[in-house]
């Protein structure tokens, strides 16, 4: 898989910023089993890619993802099953942190990197359930979301059940998840499904000063531990958490993240972290 042909997906790096663009754009980026293997191998090289700090997904022309695609699931029906067409060596982003991520979209919570969705459109089913599985999500004024599932006969998809109410609360969840109808942008933010608003020609421009700022102004190994603080803390009680921070902040303290972050506080300078994994082979 490692050189693996890329057909419904686009990668490219760029300062510090991985992009990752669902490349369906005559489909509404709807997807597909091949899309979910090609987004899970460009995830992967952008976590082993030591030169990415942030991790951008969004999608081609006008929608961010429309969901399933309709061939596909005429073709579930057909079979009278589901079948999830992909591969059995499907890249495994995410995967080794924590047994509780380690299965679809929730080995997102097992990355080291922040990621952001780019929310160009609409974004309907699985195509929410991938913004909704990255730590932040900016929207184009007027992008339509939408959960789908009640409308197809199908339970809620990939955990968004779990997720949705620790995003935004019981009652506005069980709105989403119990009618699947469709919210605009604008009620998603007052919803705090996504953190913010931006006019469709701008979403691009402020998503990667956003990311600029968290790859330039952010220490990569404070952001990878706080990450993994934030998942494993939503599946643990308040003693795990404080207990787990101890310990971070001991190890942390030791770091040359640490000395450089004081050393930039003190003398009013940006920080210049270095490679967090530097010292790996």
């Amino acid at each position: 898989m490692a050189g693996m042909e890329l057909k419904v997906v686009r990668y490219e790096v760029a300062d510090k910023v991985a992009i990752i663009t669902l490349d369906r754009p005559e489909r509404l980026n709807s997807w597909t089993g091949r899309m979910h293997t090609e987004y899970r191998w460009a995830l992967a090289q952008a976590e082993g890619d030591r030169s990415v700090r942030v991790i951008v997904v969004t999608g081609a022309g006008r929608a961010f993802c429309a969901g399933a695609d309709s061939r596909a699931l005429s073709g579930h029906v057909e079979r009278g099953g589901y079948d999830a067409g992909t591969p059995e060596d499907l890249a495994r982003p995410g995967y080794g942190v924590d047994a509780r991520f380690d299965t679809d979209f929730a080995y997102h919570f097992g990355l080291t990197k922040p990621t952001i969705a780019a929310i160009n459109g609409p974004a309907a089913g699985v195509g929410l359930v991938l913004a909704c599985y990255c730590d932040l999500r900016f929207a184009a004024a007027g992008a339509k979301l939408t959960t789908a599932h009640g409308r197809l006969g199908l339970p809620a998809e990939f955990g968004l059940s779990w997720l949705l109410p620790r995003m935004i609360g019981l009652t506005r969840a069980n709105d989403l998840l119990l009618s699947s109808r469709v919210v605009l942008a604008e009620e998603a933010a007052d919803m705090d499904l996504v953190n913010e608003v931006v006019p469709g020609d701008r979403l691009r421009s402020r998503v990667n000063e956003y990311a600029a700022m968290l790859a330039s102004t952010v220490s990569p190994s404070s952001l990878r531990a706080t990450r993994h603080q934030i998942y494993r803390d939503l599946h643990d009680g308040a003693a795990d958490a404080i207990d787990r921070a101890q310990r971070l902040l001991e190890e942390m303290m030791t770091g040359p993240d640490f000395a450089e972050g004081v050393a930039a506080f003190t003398e009013k300078r940006a920080p210049a972290f270095g490679d967090p994994h530097a010292d790996e082979p």
